[in-house]
C-alpha cells in the first residue's frame, strides 16, 4: 500500500530531495513504492538563518496558503511542514500549536520536522544524542532547547554558521560526513542533522556506515513522520537508515495533530 505525504517546503534549497528519492524507489522495485512525496513550495520572507526570519517563514498564513495549493493539486494522507528551524524556533509548545493549526486548516493529520525529530529519537529508544547543525549559533541554540524539552540529552553539539538555506543545499555527502564526524562522541547513541535545506535522502545509509550508529536527518525524519501520522504503524522504506527499518516503541509524548472530529 502506498501512502501520500504532502510536503510543505519553504522556498528553494533541497526540495528536489523528495521527488528524486521517490523516483529512486520506483526505479529500484517492481512493487508500488511505499510512499509518495508531492512537494508544494511555501513562500518565505528572506532566506536567512535567523530566528526573526524563521518565525515569519513558519507563520500560519504562509503555511495555510501553501496547504491550500497542495490540496488543490494532490490527494494526500498527511501533511508535513518540512522545515526544522521554522518549527523549533516557536519552542516546544509553539511547535505543537503550529502543527495543530495546520491540521485544522487541512482537516488532515499534520506535523513538522522538529516534532518528527523528537518522535524519531523516542522511536529509536535512545536518550543521548549529538547534533551537527548547519545553522548559525543563535538559531541552533533553539534546536538544542527544543530537544531538551523533548527529553533528549545533547552530549555534543556544533553549529556550523551557514547563513542561508541556499548555501546548505549545495553541501555534498562528503562535506556532511566530515561535519557529523567532527561532532560525534562515543556516548552519543544517535546523530541528529537538522535542516531540510540539506540534501540527505540518498545518503542516509552512507552516513550511518561512516559513524556506525543511527543518523537522523531532517528530510528523512520528515518522510518517516508523514508516513506514521498517515497511519503506517511501522514505516519501512529502503535506503533511509535504521529509523525506517525498526518497529517503533509504544507510547509517545510528541504524537501528531488531527482534528478530534476525524479521529
Amino acid at each position: 500500500m502506498t501512502v501520500t505525504v504532502g510536503i510543505l517546503y519553504p522556498g528553494h534549497a533541497a526540495e528536489d530531495d523528495y521527488p528524486a528519492f521517490e523516483a529512486s524507489l520506483r526505479h529500484n522495485s517492481a512493487a508500488a513504492p511505499p510512499v509518495r512525496l508531492p512537494v508544494t513550495i511555501t513562500t518565505i520572507g528572506v532566506d536567512e538563518h535567523t530566528p526573526e526570519a524563521l518565525l515569519e517563514t513558519g507563520s500560519h498564513n504562509r503555511l495555510a496558503e501553501g496547504a491550500g495549493r497542495l490540496l488543490a493539486e494532490h490527494r494526500v494522507d498527511s501533511v508535513m511542514w518540512a522545515c526544522t528551524s521554522g518549527s523549533f524556533v516557536y519552542g516546544w509548545h509553539g511547535a505543537h500549536q503550529q502543527a495543530q493549526k495546520l491540521a485544522e486548516e487541512t482537516n488532515l493529520p499534520a506535523s513538522s520536522t522538529s516534532l518528527a525529530f523528537a518522535r524519531a529519537v523516542e522511536a529509536l529508544g535512545v536518550t543521548k544524542v549529538a547534533v551537527a547543525a548547519s545553522y548559525p549559533v543563535e538559531l541552533a541554540g533553539h534546536f538544542r532547547e527544543f530537544l531538551g524539552a523533548a527529553g533528549a540529552q545533547v552530549v555534543n553539539f556544533a553549529a556550523h554558521g551557514v547563513f542561508t538555506a541556499e548555501a546548505v543545499g549545495q553541501m555534498d555527502a562528503e562535506e556532511i560526513i566530515a561535519m557529523i564526524r567532527a561532532v560525534d562522541a562515543p556516548e552519543a547513541e544517535a546523530m541528529l542533522v537538522p535542516d531540510t535545506a540539506m540534501h540527505s535522502l540518498r545518503w542516509v545509509d552512507e552516513f550511518e556506515a561512516a559513524l556506525g550508529k543511527p543518523v537522523l536527518t531532517a528530510n528523512q525524519v520528515t518522510v518517516w513522520e508523514g508516513m506514521r501520522i498517515a497511519g503506517v504503524r511501522h514505516p519501512l522504506v529502503p535506503g533511509l537508515g535504521r529509523l525506517l527499518r525498526i518497529a517503533e516503541h509504544s507510547g509517545s509524548r510528541t504524537g501528531y495533530h488531527r482534528l478530534s472530529t476525524i479521529h
